[in-house]
Protein backbone atom coordinates (compact mmCIF):
# COMPACT_ATOMS: atom_id res chain seq x y z
CA UNK A 1 0.00 0.00 0.00
CA UNK A 2 1.07 3.43 -0.97
CA UNK A 3 2.22 5.28 2.31
CA UNK A 4 0.10 8.24 3.36
CA UNK A 5 2.01 11.34 4.49
CA UNK A 6 1.15 13.31 7.67
CA UNK A 7 3.32 16.22 6.74
CA UNK A 8 1.57 19.43 7.11
CA UNK A 9 1.94 22.97 7.79
CA UNK A 10 -0.44 24.07 10.65
CA UNK A 11 2.24 24.85 13.28
CA UNK A 12 4.18 27.02 11.07
CA UNK A 13 0.96 28.47 9.97
CA UNK A 14 -0.40 29.35 13.54
CA UNK A 15 3.07 30.58 14.40
CA UNK A 16 2.68 33.36 11.74
CA UNK A 17 -0.28 33.79 12.34
CA UNK A 18 0.96 34.89 16.15
CA UNK A 19 3.56 37.03 14.36
CA UNK A 20 6.98 35.48 14.18
CA UNK A 21 8.77 34.91 10.65
CA UNK A 22 11.36 32.82 10.62
CA UNK A 23 10.40 29.45 12.59
CA UNK A 24 12.44 26.76 12.70
CA UNK A 25 11.96 22.94 13.07
CA UNK A 26 13.84 21.14 15.78
CA UNK A 27 14.69 17.68 15.58
CA UNK A 28 17.65 14.88 16.92
CA UNK A 29 18.72 11.65 15.21
CA UNK A 30 21.61 8.72 17.17
CA UNK A 31 19.99 9.34 20.68
CA UNK A 32 19.43 5.80 20.59
CA UNK A 33 22.80 4.46 18.89
CA UNK A 34 25.54 2.40 21.07
CA UNK A 35 27.96 4.62 18.94
CA UNK A 36 29.12 7.80 17.33
CA UNK A 37 27.43 11.52 18.26
CA UNK A 38 24.12 12.30 18.55
CA UNK A 39 23.11 14.54 15.69
CA UNK A 40 20.20 17.75 15.84
CA UNK A 41 19.27 19.39 12.92
CA UNK A 42 17.51 22.48 12.54
CA UNK A 43 15.45 23.95 9.14
CA UNK A 44 13.82 27.13 8.64
CA UNK A 45 11.27 26.38 5.40
CA UNK A 46 10.63 29.23 2.74
CA UNK A 47 6.75 29.74 3.40
CA UNK A 48 6.89 30.71 -0.42
CA UNK A 49 7.96 27.42 -1.98
CA UNK A 50 7.01 24.22 -1.90
CA UNK A 51 8.90 21.55 0.57
CA UNK A 52 9.96 18.48 -1.15
CA UNK A 53 8.09 15.82 -2.23
CA UNK A 54 7.71 12.80 -0.27
CA UNK A 55 9.09 15.04 2.99
CA UNK A 56 8.09 13.40 5.89
CA UNK A 57 10.12 11.72 9.47
CA UNK A 58 13.30 10.81 8.43
CA UNK A 59 12.94 7.19 9.69
CA UNK A 60 10.02 6.61 7.04
CA UNK A 61 12.09 7.60 4.19
CA UNK A 62 14.57 4.80 2.11
CA UNK A 63 18.16 6.11 2.07
CA UNK A 64 17.69 7.48 -1.69
CA UNK A 65 14.37 9.37 -0.73
CA UNK A 66 16.12 11.07 2.34
CA UNK A 67 20.05 11.70 0.06
CA UNK A 68 17.22 13.25 -2.46
CA UNK A 69 14.81 15.59 0.13
CA UNK A 70 17.95 16.67 1.96
CA UNK A 71 19.79 17.90 -1.19
CA UNK A 72 16.61 19.97 -1.73
CA UNK A 73 16.47 21.63 1.53
CA UNK A 74 19.85 22.82 1.20
CA UNK A 75 18.64 24.07 -2.02
CA UNK A 76 15.62 25.63 -1.20
CA UNK A 77 15.19 26.32 3.03
CA UNK A 78 15.94 29.88 3.71
CA UNK A 79 18.59 27.93 6.44
CA UNK A 80 19.47 24.93 7.70
CA UNK A 81 22.40 23.53 10.61
CA UNK A 82 23.53 20.44 12.29
CA UNK A 83 25.03 20.37 15.51
CA UNK A 84 26.64 17.57 16.60
CA UNK A 85 27.81 16.29 20.66
CA UNK A 86 30.21 13.18 20.80
CA UNK A 87 30.12 10.01 22.69
CA UNK A 88 32.93 11.46 24.94
CA UNK A 89 30.56 14.38 25.99
CA UNK A 90 27.40 11.85 25.69
CA UNK A 91 29.00 9.13 28.61
CA UNK A 92 30.29 12.39 30.57
CA UNK A 93 26.65 14.20 31.10
CA UNK A 94 23.74 11.61 29.31
CA UNK A 95 22.26 11.31 26.46
CA UNK A 96 19.67 14.17 27.41
CA UNK A 97 21.94 16.46 28.06
CA UNK A 98 23.72 15.94 25.35
CA UNK A 99 20.85 16.11 23.07
CA UNK A 100 19.87 19.57 24.15
CA UNK A 101 23.19 20.61 23.79
CA UNK A 102 23.30 19.42 19.97
CA UNK A 103 19.95 21.07 19.41
CA UNK A 104 21.22 24.16 20.59
CA UNK A 105 24.75 24.01 18.30
CA UNK A 106 22.38 23.67 15.55
CA UNK A 107 20.05 27.09 16.72
CA UNK A 108 23.65 28.67 16.73
CA UNK A 109 24.47 28.19 13.08
CA UNK A 110 21.15 29.42 11.66
CA UNK A 111 21.50 31.77 9.39
CA UNK A 112 19.35 34.38 9.20
CA UNK A 113 17.99 33.35 13.33
CA UNK A 114 15.38 31.76 13.86
CA UNK A 115 12.59 33.66 16.22
CA UNK A 116 10.33 30.43 17.28
CA UNK A 117 11.01 26.94 17.12
CA UNK A 118 8.65 23.88 16.61
CA UNK A 119 10.97 21.19 18.61
CA UNK A 120 10.28 17.46 17.98
CA UNK A 121 9.62 16.28 21.45
CA UNK A 122 11.27 18.22 23.73
CA UNK A 123 11.07 22.10 25.68
CA UNK A 124 14.66 23.27 25.25
CA UNK A 125 14.59 25.40 28.52
CA UNK A 126 18.41 26.31 27.17
CA UNK A 127 16.86 28.57 24.51
CA UNK A 128 15.02 31.05 25.59
CA UNK A 129 13.25 31.88 22.35
CA UNK A 130 9.70 31.07 21.69
CA UNK A 131 8.91 27.44 21.06
CA UNK A 132 6.29 24.59 21.15
CA UNK A 133 7.19 20.66 21.70
CA UNK A 134 5.23 18.55 19.72
CA UNK A 135 5.33 14.84 20.22
CA UNK A 136 5.74 12.84 17.05
CA UNK A 137 6.60 16.52 15.33
CA UNK A 138 8.60 14.83 12.65
CA UNK A 139 5.53 12.93 11.35
CA UNK A 140 3.18 15.98 11.26
CA UNK A 141 5.45 18.85 11.27
CA UNK A 142 6.97 20.12 7.95
CA UNK A 143 9.79 21.91 9.78
CA UNK A 144 10.60 19.31 12.02
CA UNK A 145 10.62 16.60 9.23
CA UNK A 146 13.01 18.61 7.58
CA UNK A 147 15.08 19.20 10.47
CA UNK A 148 15.32 15.17 10.87
CA UNK A 149 15.90 14.45 7.29
CA UNK A 150 19.08 17.11 7.96
CA UNK A 151 20.33 15.72 11.01
CA UNK A 152 20.05 11.45 9.36
CA UNK A 153 21.79 12.26 6.08
CA UNK A 154 24.75 14.17 8.16
CA UNK A 155 25.31 11.52 10.66
CA UNK A 156 24.63 8.41 8.38
CA UNK A 157 27.58 10.11 5.88
CA UNK A 158 29.48 11.00 9.41
CA UNK A 159 29.31 7.03 9.83
CA UNK A 160 30.09 5.63 6.44
CA UNK A 161 33.09 7.82 6.89
CA UNK A 162 34.18 6.91 10.50
CA UNK A 163 33.70 2.84 9.34
CA UNK A 164 37.44 3.56 7.46
CA UNK A 165 38.57 4.70 10.47
CA UNK A 166 37.09 1.58 12.30
CA UNK A 167 36.33 -0.87 10.30
CA UNK A 168 36.00 -4.30 12.64
CA UNK A 169 32.25 -2.71 13.37
CA UNK A 170 30.34 -2.11 10.11
CA UNK A 171 29.16 1.21 11.08
CA UNK A 172 28.50 1.78 7.37
CA UNK A 173 25.41 -0.78 7.66
CA UNK A 174 24.24 0.43 11.02
CA UNK A 175 25.36 3.57 11.61
CA UNK A 176 26.29 3.00 15.23
CA UNK A 177 23.12 0.81 16.38
CA UNK A 178 22.83 -2.16 18.21
CA UNK A 179 22.35 -4.94 15.34
CA UNK A 180 23.35 -8.18 16.03
CA UNK A 181 26.46 -7.54 13.46
CA UNK A 182 27.66 -4.68 15.93
CA UNK A 183 26.97 -6.57 19.73
CA UNK A 184 28.71 -9.22 17.88
CA UNK A 185 31.53 -6.87 17.20
CA UNK A 186 31.68 -5.26 20.28
CA UNK A 187 31.88 -8.85 22.04
CA UNK A 188 34.94 -9.67 19.80
CA UNK A 189 36.63 -6.54 19.81
CA UNK A 190 35.72 -4.48 22.45
CA UNK A 191 34.68 -0.95 22.50
CA UNK A 192 36.56 1.75 20.31
CA UNK A 193 36.63 5.61 21.02
CA UNK A 194 33.30 6.07 19.04
CA UNK A 195 31.25 3.79 21.30
CA UNK A 196 29.14 4.85 24.22
CA UNK A 197 30.31 3.15 27.04
CA UNK A 198 27.48 4.44 29.45
CA UNK A 199 25.31 2.64 27.24
CA UNK A 200 24.10 -0.99 27.96
CA UNK A 201 25.32 -3.71 26.06
CA UNK A 202 29.08 -2.19 24.89
CA UNK A 203 30.67 -3.07 27.79
CA UNK A 204 30.06 -6.87 27.12
CA UNK A 205 27.06 -6.45 29.96
CA UNK A 206 24.45 -8.11 28.26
Amino acid sequence: MRRVSTIGTDFEDEARARGFHLIAGVDEVGRGALAGPVVAGAVILDPARSWPEGLDDSKKLSPLQRERIAAELRETALAFAVGSVSAAEIDRDNILVATRRAMCAALRQLQPAADFLLIDALQLRECALPQRAIIHGDAISASIAAASVVAKTYRDQLMRDYDAQFPLYGFAAHVGYGTRFHLEALRRHGACPLHRRSFRGVLNDV
